[in-house]
């Protein structure tokens, strides 16, 4: 039976609209964004058969291209549009960092920071350049390594520092083992920073560990 002839609050488009997209299951979701099945199936029905085929919803997200087609009915337009929607979400966190407010929402950080580095498969280390306001001027990725770690140089911390003249920093760096608890190494080169930084009178507010769908604050923890 195709979707035109289910009850309409049945439909994935028309339940949306009634009901928010928290209302929909993540094959409806993806079935709006499929648009059409293919022969003998609906799109909640191909929408279901991608989720399982992938492993799931993130998995599906994270194919690059040629995992994405190799999938019958998905091809590089839909891949095309599928990142161009990640990327359209990934924005709207930055936005809502930088719109002249006081940085006063730890957990828009949180989302802001997870969106651009949780699934990363190496390592980075990323800087939040604020004013004496603690508005976001730059969210700026500074160092990349391997998947044990990434070297940091305090030298060019500093120099970006100066460069964006900014007043104080949050840290950010993603553990791609899944893992966010923070290493020795990793609170030792926030002290290093924070030193560094402290001669110009620079203030380190925190320094937030990325892991997969968790994160460590320093601040929380009572390290800085």
């Amino acid at each position: 039976m195709p979707i035109t002839d289910w009850p309409e609050n049945e439909r994935p488009r028309e339940k949306l609209l009634q009901l928010g997209s928290n209302a929909l299951s993540d094959a409806e979701l993806l079935a709006i964004f499929l648009r059409t099945g293919t022969r003998g199936k609906t799109a909640v029905d191909l929408a279901r058969e991608i989720i399982q085929y992938f492993g799931g919803l993130r998995p599906l997200l994270l194919a690059d291209k040629k995992q994405f087609c190799q999938f019958p009915g998905l091809g590089q337009a839909k891949f095309a549009q599928l990142q161009a929607v990640l990327e359209l979400s990934r924005r709207h966190l930055g936005e809502i960092l930088q719109r002249g407010d006081q940085l006063q929402n730890p957990q828009a950080t949180r989302d802001f920071l997870q969106a651009r580095m949780r699934d990363l498969p190496h390592e980075v280390f990323a800087c939040l350049f604020l004013d004496n306001r603690h508005r976001v001027i730059q969210y700026e990725e500074l160092f990349q390594g391997t998947i044990n770690g990434a070297s940091v140089h305090p030298r060019e911390v500093v120099r970006k520092t100066l460069q964006h003249n900014a007043a104080a920093l949050i840290l950010a760096h993603n553990h791609p083992s899944g893992v966010a608890e923070p290493s020795e190494a990793d609170r030792h080169i926030t002290r290093r920073l924070s030193e560094a930084l402290s001669l110009i009178d620079v203030r380190v507010l925190d320094h937030i560990v990325i892991g997969d769908g968790e994160c460590v604050a320093f601040s929380e923890r009572g390290w800085l």
